[in-house]
């Protein structure tokens, strides 16, 4: 589904490089996790998969079911099903929830060449997944993401996920300032769009969200490079040892 070849990528600003010939595959249905110390670049190979442009593309390439996504801006790459789940979610006063998810999942279906969504439908299937996830109809009539808490943002972030349908996500530590109750909620939500159609890269500094989501394989990146590559036990290694002897020197 996924396949990076020998990517070398630069904040566009400075021309500092950050991703020096990465490396990685994603399958069909497989769940991949990223994990990696502060400044190894995962943050930043979340962005550059997601088209954004304070990145550049200095060498290699990124295909999506064999075709080069490089020249494509964001709503390109979300309409081939594409998906980013923010480690941190904006705050945008003066926009509702629901009308943002409305627009959202309408502009989508009309690049894919379907038809949008009448009002009770988009509801009922709002209201479906909300639930689930201990979202309450209030809060989705609040401003998006508007003094909410950490666990609620993530928690929005997951039912715009299942509502656009995504064959590829790639969430940006969605476990971070997750309380326990919530990151079981999350992960949930991840979990059931899991399936032959849809794939994940997981990227994470700790285990404990692969506790609930458990990763066909797991990655560990350094200084922009895949140094290490494995199951779930690696993760559990990681946890309990740090990554000094993966990556030969000392984390801080």
């Amino acid at each position: 589904m996924l396949e990076i070849n020998n990517l070398h990528v630069q904040v566009a600003e400075t021309g500092i490089e950050i991703l020096h010939g990465l490396d990685l595959v994603v399958k069909n249905a497989e769940t991949a996790a990223i994990m990696g110390p502060n400044g190894s670049g995962k943050s930043t190979l979340s962005y550059i998969l997601a088209g954004h442009k304070g990145y550049k593309v200095t060498q290699g390439d990124i295909f999506y079911n064999g075709q080069s996504i490089l020249g494509m801006n964001p709503a390109e790459r979300s309409a081939l099903g594409i998906f980013l789940g923010f480690q941190y979610p904006i705050e945008i006063p003066g926009l509702i929830t629901m009308e943002f998810l409305k627009v959202a999942i309408n502009a989508l279906r009309k690049a894919r060449g379907q038809t949008e969504l009448k009002v009770p439908e988009f509801i009922n299937r709002v209201k479906e997944i909300a639930k689930r996830l201990s979202i309450s109809m209030p809060m989705l009539k609040r401003p998006l993401n508007v003094g909410f808490s950490g666990g609620e943002k993530k928690k929005i972030e997951i039912l715009q996920m299942s509502l656009l349908d995504p064959t590829f996500c790639v969430m940006d530590e969605t476990d971070s300032g997750l309380d326990i109750d919530a990151l079981k909620i999350v992960a949930d939500g991840m979990n059931r769009l899991r399936s032959s159609q849809c794939s994940f890269l997981i990227i994470t500094h700790y285990q404990r969200l692969l506790d609930y989501i458990n990763p066909d394989t797991v990655h560990v990146l350094s200084k922009g490079k895949i140094v290490r590559s494995g199951d779930r036990d690696l993760a559990v290694y990681v946890e309990k040892n740090g990554y000094a002897n993966i990556i030969g020197v000392s984390c801080g």
